[in-house]
């Protein structure tokens, strides 16, 4: 198991760092898929995991002076509520429910990323560069 988190990570961190996407994008399906991890258990791994990935980003991009730290602090500190109670649903929904609803979210956003990639937004103005 710890070859196949291994390779997890450093997709991850690479899909990360290469595209600014969440960490837990990468790690909940693979931990679930390669590791063999339970819903729950992917979930649960990838927040600690994440901490890492999303520091050293940060740090990387403030070196390019892309970060807004006012903004990240105030996001950062309703997010850590939001996963609170996030967290406590987790834990009482059933596992299925739990992947149906990631796997939902999963195409929501690949779907709002192909729409803005093919130069539409939601109010028809061309997408931004």
């Amino acid at each position: 198991m710890i070859g196949e988190a291994i390779g997890v990570g450093l997709a991850a961190g690479v899909l990360s760092g290469l595209f600014g996407v969440g960490g837990g994008i990468v790690f909940v399906p693979g931990l679930v898929v390669v590791a063999h991890l339970s819903q729950v258990h992917a979930e649960a791994t990838s927040l600690l995991a994440m901490i890492p990935v999303a520091l050293l980003g940060a740090y990387r991009q403030e070196h390019y002076g892309n970060l807004r730290l006012r903004a990240g602090l105030a996001i950062g500190l309703l997010s850590a509520a939001g996963g609170a109670a996030g967290v406590a649903l987790a834990n009482v929904l059933p596992e299925r429910a739990l992947r149906v609803a990631f796997a939902a979210l999963m195409l929501v956003i690949a779907a709002q990323l192909v729409r803005r990639a093919r130069g539409k937004t939601r109010a028809g103005a061309p997408a931004r560069e």
